[in-house]
Formats: structure tokens, C-alpha cells, sequence
């Protein structure tokens, strides 16, 4: 009779089982190619869904596949030139949409192919960010007119790019890198790190509220330009996707003005201490903007103030040395400054050559600002409210009496029977015992008799 199969051994030799060097090119091939069909076909549909109620237009599926090619590059933020006037602002939100599907992507084929560390996680990178940046040359190849231009040189290191940093955060889990990095890193600087992505999260919040509240205070107006940039319902919406598609630009816009350097829309200078009026496109999202400067704008510049000081009492109780807090306070500001002058430099571009050319969202000036407004008020807090090394405050000892007092072996110097080894020696002091039992009266008596004794 055969023994019965171990199942749970089986399964274990299997998961054991090194993936073969096919199967490992081919899950990530199908990953990568997964990634950019699905993105494709996203921005396909959603371009189907404007076409099919706008009014005035005829829905074509050869149109719409064919208009969807330059529509993925415009989601990956690759300039497009229309007539020969670039279009470099595009909206966020798609960029959000293609790293999310390019991060699950990349995770499933770690988790599938059970890669670990830093070496095998570059594998599924490295094949999510060469298929993105090959695809997105032959799209600027197939796409090129007199009419529409692309760069292939942007349309390669964009998408790779973007590619790369969204797969990167993909396969951190399952490949074990947040693990790593936390073994090669001190305690303090990853504290830093972690206390400099809360403060980003923060600050992203703060800007986002800012916009929340200009955009309540301004329905009337975004109801206007509703009218009269999009009459009808399939018009305004499409216009109300466009402006939700730039809705994480003029957050990250909302983050510039509170931290002072504000942005620019050609002429016109929105910021805490500078404001210059002038036109502005008929997005109705831009209905938030203010038409003229109010007195209590400088009051906003303690938001990024108080999320220093927040920082700080973060960092407060990461090391008991007021230097290594404070280099975590400057590693929390480093890491806000990178990620800001990322999305600060992202979320603007040229428009064209119109009065509203370029906009800017001064990504060096905010990061500078976000550098003085979180990594100055979070050293100071650190420093100040942290553990500090106590100081020796006891009394000092006072005179033993038995300080002055002779030593042990000076006493035992003078003592004869300190210095005899059979004085102490219990053997002795036994036999001695003995003696004078065994001696009894008759010994006492020698003893009286002895004319000697005395």
C-alpha cells in the first residue's frame, strides 16, 4: 500500500521551486504589457464617454482609439505641441490613475514570482519602466503630424520615468524593501524620513482645505463660467472632468501660497504678500482664485509654521541628544523640500503663447520656503522639548569613620595568633580538644605536681 500524499509538503516543495528564467520574462513581460493596455484602455473609455455626450461631435471608435494615443502620453506628462504651441500643464489625476495601475501591476508580478530584496524588486522596475518608455516613443512616432508634435526623447524618460517611481512603490511590500531600507539606515534619519512624509501628507491637506474653502466661497462664479465656457450637459461634463483632472495641480498651487512664493498664471501673481490681477482661462476651477488681495492673507504662513512645530514634537523623543533630533528635523525638511519641487515642478507647464502663458508654480522658491517653515520651527521644538542628559547632582561623599581606622592585615600583623596557622585551624583546635579529654584529672595532677609550674 502506497503511504498518503503529504499535501502540505507538496505545496511547500512547490512555493520552494525556483521560477525558471521563461516564466520569470514572461510574468513580467505580461505585467508590463498589462499595465499599459489597462492605462490605454482607461483613457480610451473616458475619452468615449466625452465624445459620446458632447454635443456637436460625431463618435467614432476609429477616432476615439486613434485620439487616445496622445491622450497616454498627455497622462504621463509628456508636453504636446498643438499648432505649434506646447501644452506642458497637464492634469494630475490621470498621472495619479497610470502609477496606480502600474504599482498593482508590479506588485503582483513580485508576488508571483516570490522576488526579495532590492536586486529582484529592480526586475520587475527595470521591465515595468523599459516597456513604458519604449511605447511611449512608438506612440510619438505613430502620433507626429505637422498638426501634433511630440518630443520621442520626452515621450521615453517621462513614462519610464513615472513607470519607475510608481513599480518602486509597488513591490516595497512584498519584495521586502521598507525592510531593508530600515536595516541600512540609523534610527534618527528614518525617523526624519518618516516624520518628513506626515508632514508632506499635512501639508498636501492644508492646501487642499485652502481650495475647498476658496471653491465654497466662489459657486456663484464657478456657476458662470459654467455657462459660459460649457453650456449644456454634455459640455459641462467634460468641463467638470477637466477641471477635476486638475484638481491635484491647484492643490499642490494651494501649498505654494501658504508657504509664501505663491504661483503665477502669465501675468497674474497670486500670493500671501504679492498679488497681481489679470485674466485667467474660463475653467471653472479657477473660479477659487481671488479677484483682489485681502490683509489677513499673511495670517496663513503660520500653517506650514504649525506643522514645523508639529514635526518637532514628533521628533522630540528620538534620541537623547539634541544634535541627532535636530538632524532629524533636517532630514523631515529635505524629504518635504524633494517630494514639493517634484510636484511643484509637475504640476505646471507652458499653455501655449496666451496671456495665461506659462504657469508656474515656482517649485525651487516653495521648496526653499517649506525648507524655512518646517525644518527651522522642528529643530527648535526638538531641541528645546526633548530628553536632555542629567546631570550628576548627588552629595558628595562624606569622611568614612573607618577611613582613618587600621587596616585588617596591620591588626593581624600584630596578633600572634592571626599570624599562627594553627591558631585558627578548626583541626587543631579538634586535636587540642581531644588532648585534654584524654589527659582527664590525672593530667591535672602532673600538672599541680610539677614543681616547675608556677
Amino acid at each position: 500500500m502506497a503511504p498518503p500524499l503529504d499535501l502540505e509538503a507538496t505545496d511547500a516543495s512547490v512555493d520552494d521551486a525556483p521560477v525558471s528564467k521563461l516564466t520569470r520574462l514572461r510574468v513580467l513581460t505580461l505585467a508590463a504589457l498589462g499595465s499599459i493596455v489597462t492605462g490605454y484602455a482607461a483613457v480610451a473609455a473616458l475619452l468615449a464617454l466625452v465624445t459620446a455626450i458632447a454635443p456637436l461631435t460625431n463618435f467614432s471608435t476609429t477616432g476615439v482609439v486613434v485620439a487616445a494615443l496622445p491622450a497616454w502620453l498627455a497622462a504621463h506628462q509628456v508636453p504636446i505641441a498643438l499648432g505649434g504651441l506646447e501644452l506642458g500643464m497637464l492634469p494630475l489625476l490621470p498621472t495619479v490613475a497610470m502609477m496606480l495601475i502600474a504599482a498593482r501591476a508590479a506588485a503582483g508580478a513580485a508576488e508571483r514570482l516570490r522576488l526579495s530584496g532590492p536586486r529582484q524588486a529592480g526586475q520587475a522596475v527595470g521591465a515595468l519602466a523599459v516597456a513604458h518608455g519604449v511605447t511611449g516613443i512608438a506612440v510619438a512616432l505613430a502620433v507626429s503630424s505637422p498638426e501634433l508634435a511630440v518630443d520621442p526623447l520626452a515621450a521615453f524618460y517621462y513614462p519610464a520615468l513615472i513607470a519607475a517611481l510608481a513599480a518602486t512603490v509597488g513591490v516595497m511590500r512584498p519584495c521586502g524593501l521598507r525592510t531593508a531600507v530600515a536595516a541600512r539606515t540609523d534610527a534618527v534619519a528614518l525617523a526624519g524620513i518618516r516624520a518628513g512624509a506626515v508632514a508632506v501628507v499635512w501639508l498636501l491637506a492644508a492646501g487642499g482645505a485652502l481650495l475647498s474653502i476658496a471653491l465654497l466661497t466662489s459657486v456663484p462664479t464657478a456657476k458662470e463660467l459654467f455657462a459660459v465656457s460649457a453650456p449644456g450637459i454634455g459640455n459641462g461634463l467634460g468641463m467638470a472632468l477637466l477641471s477635476v483632472g486638475f484638481v491635484p495641480n491647484a492643490v499642490i498651487a494651494g501649498v505654494g501660497f501658504l508657504a509664501g512664493p505663491g504661483f503665477s498664471m502669465g501675468i497674474v501673481v497670486v500670493s500671501p504678500l504679492n498679488f497681481t490681477g489679470g485674466p485667467v482661462p474660463g475653467l471653472p476651477l479657477l473660479a477659487a482664485l481671488p479677484e483682489e488681495p485681502a490683509a489677513w492673507w499673511p495670517a496663513l504662513l503660520g500653517l506650514p509654521l504649525g506643522v514645523g512645530v508639529l514635526v518637532g514634537r514628533r521628533l522630540k523623543n528620538v534620541a537623547p541628544e539634541p544634535l541627532a533630533r535636530v538632524r532629524a528635523a533636517a532630514v523631515a525638511a529635505g524629504v518635504v523640500a524633494l517630494v514639493f519641487v517634484v510636484l511643484a515642478g509637475s504640476g505646471g507647464g507652458r499653455v501655449g503663447m496666451g496671456p495665461y502663458d506659462p504657469v508656474s508654480l515656482r517649485a525651487a522658491a516653495v521648496s526653499i520656503a517649506l525648507v524655512a517653515w518646517i525644518g527651522i520651527p522642528a529643530a527648535i521644538i526638538a531641541w528645546l522639548t526633548g530628553p536632555r542628559p542629567i546631570a550628576d547632582t548627588s552629595p558628595a561623599p562624606r569622611d568614612d569613620p573607618t577611613r582613618n581606622a587600621p587596616e585588617a592585615d596591620d591588626l593581624n600583623a600584630n596578633d600572634p595568633e592571626a599570624n599562627d596557622p594553627e591558631a585558627n585551624d578548626p583541626e587543631t583546635d579538634d586535636l587540642k580538644s581531644d588532648d585534654r579529654e584524654a589527659e582527664g584529672p590525672e593530667g591535672d595532677r602532673r600538672n599541680s605536681d610539677d614543681p616547675t609550674r608556677t
